[in-house]
């Protein structure tokens, strides 16, 4: 499957149902520096799903915030940008980890999804970030 083009950015999950994901779905059909993506945020109590169009930009940004992550600080992701925001922090209302989606743009809906990610989630997302910019960044360049 190493042939595939990576899908997913974002896969954060525990063992009490909840996750937050964003996916590639692909390239936008009209803005050839826009990936076509999606949150999907799954819990045993709500579920939802938001378009989030991705540039290269918002892909260095992601890794701008799993660096702050990385050294130990909660993390904003497209928080000036138009579209969803992503927001972890560390610990959270419940003393363990939180991801807050917000679409104040549209929905005007924010989602805060506590989660226990395995100890070893920063190291994977930027694996998960790296893959998805050898893949998709070429392609958006040119």
């Amino acid at each position: 499957m190493s042939g595939s083009s990576p899908t997913h950015l974002i896969s954060l999950a525990d063992g009490e149902g909840n996750s937050v994901t964003v996916s590639i779905l692909g390239r936008n059909a009209k803005w050839t520096a826009i990936l076509d993506a999606e949150i999907v945020v799954r819990t045993p109590f709500v579920s939802g799903r938001l378009d989030l169009p991705l540039s290269v930009r918002d892909l260095d940004g992601w890794s701008a915030a799993l660096d702050r992550l990385d050294a130990g600080e909660d993390a904003a992701w497209r928080e000036m940008s138009r579209g969803p925001s992503l927001f972890i922090q560390l610990t959270g209302e419940r003393e363990c980890p939180e991801v807050v989606v917000e679409d104040e743009g549209w929905s005007m809906v924010t989602v805060r999804v506590p989660l226990v990610p395995p100890d070893d989630w920063i190291a994977a997302h930027h694996r998960l970030l790296r893959r998805v910019m050898d893949h998709w960044v070429p392609m958006l360049a040119g």
